[in-house]
Formats: C-alpha cells, sequence, structure tokens
C-alpha cells in the first residue's frame, strides 16, 4: 500500500509553504521518560536505553533538564508521501549551502524541520525560495 501524500519532487518544492510552530524547542535524553516529560513532548524517539524527547525549552527546564541548544519548529506544509524522494535532500542541502544546520522529523503528512532558534527568519525565507 502507498502511503497518501504527493511524490513527484518538483510539485512538492513547488507548492512548499513553512509554518512556524509556536515557541523554542529543545531536545533532551532520559533513560525513564516522566509521565510529565511524556505529556510536554512534541516529539519522542527511542534510542537503546534512552529516549530523545523534543519539546518546549520551559518544559524542558521545569524538570530540571539543561538545555544548551534551543530550536525553532518549522512544518513543511505540502503533504508528503511516507515513499517520497527527495525532498529531505533538497531542503537539508539548501539549509546546509547557507550554514543552518536542522534536524529533520517526518510526520505521516508532513514532514518537520528544526532549527536554530536565532536563524529561524533565515531558514523560513531560504525554504520559502525553493518554491
Amino acid at each position: 500500500m502507498v502511503a497518501p501524500g504527493e511524490t513527484d519532487l518538483d510539485l512538492m518544492l513547488a507548492t512548499l509553504a513553512v509554518q512556524r510552530r509556536p515557541g523554542v524547542f529543545a531536545y533532551i535524553a532520559v533513560e525513564v521518560p516522566t509521565p510529565g516529560l511524556v505529556a510536554a513532548a512534541h516529539a519522542m524517539v527511542k534510542e537503546g536505553r534512552l529516549t530523545t524527547i523534543v519539546l518546549p525549552v520551559e518544559a524542558a527546564e521545569r524538570a530540571g533538564q539543561a538545555t544548551t541548544v534551543q530550536f525553532a519548529w518549522l512544518t513543511l506544509t505540502v503533504q508528503s508521501s511516507l515513499d517520497a524522494v527527495g525532498l529531505t535532500a533538497a531542503v537539508s542541502a539548501r539549509l546546509a549551502a547557507i550554514g543552518i544546520p536542522c534536524n529533520v522529523l517526518a510526520g505521516y503528512h508532513h514532514d518537520h524541520i528544526l532549527v536554530p532558534v536565532d536563524r529561524v527568519d533565515d531558514a523560513i525565507t531560504a525554504l520559502t525560495a525553493l518554491g
């Protein structure tokens, strides 16, 4: 079964729009996620004995977790298929070309890019120009 959404890279790039999720986010890694951390999580990935959690900076700090890098969360609003090829590469290459690191999370309908909060405006401009 093919996942729903667009697979044509040229069409995805032509219709690409970027939305910023409100807030500032941090990555933390814990051995045992507490219910409070799970409730605050916007994304979680199990990695061996650790769980990586992406959550608002305020929630991480309330839980006593250090936040060394703070991120803006951008959503690519094109509904890309999980079978699509090239969107992540095009986005990350565009950001790399202007020196912006990115961390990519794939949702069922959309891709999400976390970039350093101090470079968010540059990232939005660069990604919007892909279309």
